[in-house]
């Protein structure tokens, strides 16, 4: 204890600069935690004025991740049975939503495929180069179009197994 005081004595400004730092990140942390609470306030007062229709449910859940992490676009995408279909999307062209909206079941060796056979989570930092690696594959060749380069797939839930598809595109990057 003593060491300590000795040295806050003879450095008072570094001290001060380590206090403000500690300080800076605990407001930081408390900030995106109130941002968190307040974004999942908002999506259940969605869902208890949306009685029996979950589409603006899914529209807020997608939104409201999406302002949290500073993404433009992606798409909420629900697994039933051995089908995605995407429930919400945002930012993205019509075409690729519609498509997107499609029930489809993942190709072998797809990101889709990966998260179901366990991954959490399934990064792709080229899409083009995925493009290249799935040629067959509608959604991938849409979404590579898109001009979209990186996109991150996470399994959001265990029972539901909802998952979202953000991106960035290239001149994002």
């Amino acid at each position: 204890m003593t060491a300590t005081l000795d040295q806050a004595a003879a450095d008072p400004q570094q001290t001060i600069a380590k206090l403000q730092r500690q300080l800076d990140e605990r407001t930081a942390e408390r900030d995106e935690a109130m941002q968190r609470e307040t974004a999942a306030a908002e999506v259940l007062g969605v869902i208890n004025s949306s009685p029996g229709d979950l589409a603006p449910v899914f529209d807020a859940i997608l939104e409201k991740a999406h302002s949290l992490c500073g993404v433009a676009f992606g798409s909420l995408q629900l697994y039933e049975g051995s089908r995605f279909r995407a429930v919400a999307v945002r930012g993205v062209a019509a075409r690729l939503s519609e498509l997107l909206r499609q029930p489809y079941e993942p190709l072998p060796g797809s990101p889709l495929s990966r998260l179901i056979d366990g991954e959490r989570i399934v990064q792709i930092t080229d899409q083009a180069e995925l493009a290249k690696q799935h040629p067959d594959d509608p959604r991938v060749q849409a979404v590579a179009a898109h001009g979209v380069r990186i996109v991150l797939f996470g399994d959001c839930t265990d029972p539901a197994r909802y998952l979202q598809f953000t991106g960035r595109r290239a001149a994002d990057v």
